[in-house]
This record gives structure tokens, C-alpha cells and sequence, in this order.
């Protein structure tokens, strides 16, 4: 891959980032929070924030809203902090992402602490983005935190779907599917968030601890059940699971409960909005682009392997053709895919989709390809992704090092680390997803391929 190419495509990806960027997408509300709660009558404003973006989301608020916020928490990701103050009213935590950790519990109690106190005349301010479910964590007596990490990782690696995992991680949590928007009744919350879910569902985002919760703990042990781990989750979690089932235990706040009249949820940032700046970025670069979509799912290495196929026919039908266009395309999609790991390797969704992608065009050349994570990490790796091109995978035989086995091995991350293509830019502050951005040039190396 040449410099222009991944220059081109690294432009293309911090565009969207610049859209979806934190302190920007709160800064728009802060006339409306400053409004209703003067107009309400308030006398309090309590801060939550929670999520790989909490920071700057909270420092928007405490920038521009001084003197209004009375005590704040913010909980967010290791690392994902910045050096600049915020308000002497508001703890700052940082806690374990993807899995929950001691500090994420003790930030966790300090906000439901906090809570307690939260009446008629509180405004609660709640900034809530991904990383959320694993950073607001406080599980249902008597699953421990060790358990709740344990059903997290055996889920994760099953492949579970983010809905999947949240509604299990919903029905052992005190604070998960509306419990937040309980407790902090009848004060008035409102609630901006920054969404990282396929469709912006409220209920999913962070296990929407502000909005009704649909699932239900029969919804939660089918899940246990479809990746067929009821013999391997703690005795404790399925106890919990079965005695909710049983009728045993409440239910997670439903549509129509009374609390949701408080309470307002406001979608500042989407992965919708990062994939329509990328786009007109790529418009601005001179490249016919396409949105192919912001809500694409499904196993990392079978939808690399069919955006490359995708990519090969777009360039035949548009190089080759009698109405062949000469002006380069992009194609843009955005979303969350999974991984089932099977595997010993290291790498995230985003690196093994490129390693897909990297073996499928293979030869071709003309076409390069960036999948990465808006937040700046993929899985347990320090990068946010890879590129890949038509020449990935040769150059990795000729070093010696083979594609397959590494894809296999679920060994992604080590294979680019290896062979070049690395994606990294350290923590963005932000997460709304993935991004996968895909050019295609006109050349004669590529008129020729299709010509034989």
C-alpha cells in the first residue's frame, strides 16, 4: 500500500471521528441542560458520565456550566482521561474495559451513593457512551464482580451479539435496563448520549440504564442457553437467571413504568453521522462515494471477505464496462461485527476483518481497505485496526508468513504487526462503532485483470 493510500484513507476515517467528536456533540445541548434547569426551578445538578467518552463529554458540561453542577462521577476507560480540570465538584474514575473491574464497582458506587439523595428539585445530568455496560457495573447480590467478568468473557468469546450480551448482563445488574432512571426518581433526568449500537437503540446503549428494558430473564437464559454455556456460568449467575424467570425477583423497569415521565434520552453522536462526514470528506477528495451501510453485523472474517468481493465486482462493472467511469470510488460502511474465537492469537474485529478482506484481493491491485474502531482500540490490541490491499498477503508469504494460519488462529493483530498495516492512533475520546472505508483506483494494472 503506498503512503498516498493510507494517508488518504487515515483522512477520511478522523473526518468522521470529527463528527462524532465528544465535547462538540454535548457542547449542542448545553443551552437546552442551562435552560430547563433554570426554567425548572432546580436547586441541584448532579453529573454522571460514563463510557470511553465520558471525559470529554463531562468536560463540555464543566466548561460551560461552571457554577451549575453541584457533584459529578465520571467513569471512564484506562487512559481515556485528559490532563485538563474539570469542575472541583466532579470525581473522576477510571476504571476496566472490556471487562469490569474493583474501580469500576467503586466508581459505580459513588454515583448510586450520590443518587440517594436526588429529588423533586435535582436535575441529573447523564452522559452516557459505549464501554458504558463495563464501566457502570454494579451486579445483583449474590453474583460477585469475579462472576460477572467470568459470564462477560465466556459470552465475548461465544461471539454473543451486543443485545445478546446486554440482556444478560442487564438481568444480573443493579444499575443496567432502566435501574439508573429508579433510582434516581423523582428527580428529573435527562439523559445525552453517545451511541455505539447498531439502529441507536436506547435500551442497548451501555444496557440503556436510563431508557425501559425490553429483555426479560427468560430472554437472558435463552441466551445462556443458544451459545450453550449453561453448564460453565457461575452457579450463582444461573440461580439469579432462574429465580427471575420464577417471578423470584422484579423485573427491569418496563415501557409505561411512571419513572420514564422524568426522564428525557437525547442521541447527541451516532456511528450514522461519523459514516455522512466520511463521506463528504471522500466527496471533497475527488472519489464518487457510496454509504453502503451504518448498521453492518454479522462475523468479522465472512463480511471482510464479502466487502471484498463486493469491492472486485464495483471495480469490473465500473472500470471495465463501455460506460466505464475514470473518477476513483470510496465505499463507506460503518457498524459492529463479532468474533468467535476459536483460537489461541491476539487481534480485534477490525484486524481480522482487514486479514479477511487482505486474502480475498489478493492480486488485485487499485483496491485498498481500512477497518478500524472509532474508539481507538480493537479487542484486547493496542491498535484501532488495519489496512489491507492486494498486496497484503503476498508480501506476508514472501517474508514467510502465512495469511490462513494466522486467520485461523484468530492471530490477526500479530499477522499485520508482522507484515505491516497496523492501524493505530491511541484513545479518541469518542466510540460510535467501527468504520470500514474501501478505495478503488482506475489503472491499467486493474484493466488488465479484468480483461484476461
Amino acid at each position: 500500500m503506498t503512503h498516498t493510500d493510507s494517508r488518504l484513507l487515515t483522512d477520511i476515517f478522523h473526518a468522521a471521528l470529527g463528527a462524532a467528536n465528544p465535547y462538540e456533540c454535548v457542547s449542542h445541548h448545553v443551552d437546552q441542560i442551562s435552560r430547563t434547569f433554570r426554567e425548572g426551578g432546580f436547586r441541584r445538578l448532579f453529573l454522571v458520565s460514563f463510557g470511553k467518552a465520558a471525559y470529554l463529554m463531562a468536560k463540555a458540561v464543566s466548561d460551560q456550566m461552571p457554577q451549575a453542577v453541584s457533584h459529578g462521577v465520571v467513569i471512564t476507560k484506562y487512559g481515556h482521561t485528559q490532563e485538563a480540570a474539570l469542575s472541583p465538584m466532579v470525581e473522576i474514575f477510571e476504571a476496566g474495559h472490556p471487562l469490569p473491574d474493583e474501580n469500576g464497582l467503586a466508581a459505580t458506587g459513588s454515583v448510586m451513593d450520590l443518587l440517594k439523595s436526588a429529588d423533586e428539585d435535582t436535575l441529573v445530568l447523564c452522559l452516557i457512551s459505549g464501554g458504558g455496560s463495563a464501566l457502570f457495573v454494579d451486579p445483583f447480590p449474590p453474583v460477585t464482580l469475579a462472576e460477572k467478568q467470568e459470564v462477560t468473557t465466556l459470552l465475548l468469546k461465544a461471539g454473543a451479539g451486543i443485545e445478546e450480551l446486554n440482556a444478560v448482563r442487564k438481568h444480573i445488574s443493579l444499575v443496567k435496563g432502566g435501574r439508573l432512571a429508579e433510582r434516581a426518581y423523582p428527580a428529573k433526568v435527562i439523559s445525552l448520549i453517545l451511541s455505539d449500537v447498531i439502529g441507536d437503540r436506547l435500551d442497548v446503549i451501555a444496557s440503556g440504564p436510563t431508557a425501559p428494558d425490553d429483555s426479560t430473564f427468560s430472554q437472558a437464559l435463552e441466551v445462556v442457553d443458544t451459545y450453550g454455556l449453561r453448564d460453565r456460568v457461575p452457579a450463582s449467575v444461573m440461580n439469579l437467571l432462574d429465580c427471575g424467570v420464577g417471578g423470584g425477583l422484579p423485573e427491569t423497569p418496563k415501557r409505561g413504568n411512571p419513572i420514564f415521565d422524568h426522564v428525557e434520552n437525547i442521541i447527541v453522536g451516532s456511528n450514522g453521522k461519523a459514516t455522512e462526514a466520511a463521506r463528504q470528506k471522500a466527496l471533497e477528495m475527488g472519489f464518487d462515494t457510496t454509504i453502503l451501510s451504518s448498521e453492518l453485523q454479522g462475523e468479522a472474517r465472512v463480511v471482510g471477505k464479502e466487502l471484498a468481493a463486493k469491492a472486485k465486482e464495483v471495480a469490473r462493472t465500473s472500470f471495465v464496462s463501455a460506460h466505464a467511469s475514470i473518477r476513483p470510488l470510496c465505499m463507506i460502511c460503518g457498524g459492529e461485527t463479532t468474533v468467535t474465537v476459536s483460537g489461541g492469537g491476539k487481534g480485534g474485529r477490525n484486524t481480522e476483518m482487514a486479514l479477511a478482506f487482505a486474502l480475498e484481493v489478493e492480486g488485485f491491485p487499485g483496491i485498498t481497505f481500512l477497518s478500524a474502531g472509532t474508539d481507538g482500540t480493537d479487542g484486547p490490541t493496542d491498535a484501532a485496526g488495519a489496512f489491507a490491499d492486494g498486496k497484503t498477503a503476498g508480501r506476508a508469504r514472501r517474508a514467510g508468513h502465512n495469511p490462513e494460519t494466522y486467520l485461523a488462529n484468530n492471530d490477526s493483530y500479530t499477522f499485520f504487526r508482522e507484515s505491516g498495516g497496523l492501524f493505530a492512533t491511541g484513545p479518541t475520546g469518542t466510540n460510535v462503532m467501527d468504520l470500514q472505508i474501501i478505495l478503488i483506483k482506475p489503472g491499467k494494472e486493474l484493466q488488465k485483470l479484468f480483461d484476461r
